[in-house]
């Protein structure tokens, strides 16, 4: 069984879209950000940057002790390692998902979040700020439409790096994207809206907001 600390941002998404490929047991266990769950003593002794997600193993690989990890990107490639899917082993199919995945975190993920604090939450109005991040999210788009060219996902077969673009590509509206200008991105989008393991791990999502 997984414990998973969890709020229904792209984030945490990441996550629960590859519990739910994999078929694992999980418990979500929600971390409410915009209460200030995040900053909870106990929740800081699995996660001391106060970011979600959060996961803790009762039954990692090795056999031995509950092992917790905090990083989504972590999560992911710990999750593959364990259940020997969504990461090839070949080295150069392996380094080819490796790359997009860091290519989220690095890149997608901060710029897309900056879009969406400058464009929606911001107590001010910073025209900068908010024309440089959309500009550099329009950017990135263009990246990633030019991976997709003539293949269905980012890296070869689905993966986990598609799982970790995919929850900020379903935010465009909040920065302003039309995902008509980008076809590519437009059609991997779909098919993986599409799967029966995202839509169940929105809809745990939105349970979890609502609960």
């Amino acid at each position: 069984m997984i414990d998973l600390y969890y709020w229904p941002t792209p984030n945490g998404n990441k996550i629960t879209i590859m519990l739910e490929e994999c078929g694992l047991d999980y418990t979500i266990y929600p971390i409410n950000i915009t209460a200030g769950d995040q900053f909870q003593p106990d929740f800081l002794k699995l996660s001391p940057n106060n970011r979600m997600p959060a996961i803790v193993d009762h039954d990692p690989i090795d056999g031995g002790s509950p092992i917790d990890l905090f990083e989504s990107g972590a999560i992911l490639l710990y999750l593959a390692e364990k259940t020997g899917q969504f990461c090839p082993i070949d080295l150069r199919e392996r380094y080819g998902v490796m790359k997009w995945l860091m290519w989220q975190m690095g890149g997608l993920g901060p710029m897309a979040g900056q879009n969406h604090h400058f464009g929606r939450f911001a107590a001010e109005e910073i025209p900068y700020a908010i024309e440089r991040y959309r500009s550099e999210t329009a950017r990135l788009y263009g990246v990633l439409n030019g991976a997709l060219d003539g293949q269905s996902f980012i890296a070869g077969d689905y993966s986990i790096a598609d799982m970790a673009c995919y929850p900020w590509i379903a935010r465009y509206e909040w920065q302003e994207m039309e995902l008509s200008e980008y076809p590519n991105v437009k059609c991997w989008f779909e098919k993986i809206a599409a799967r029966p393991a995202t839509q169940t791990a929105y809809a745990k999502g939105e349970a979890a907001r609502n609960a």
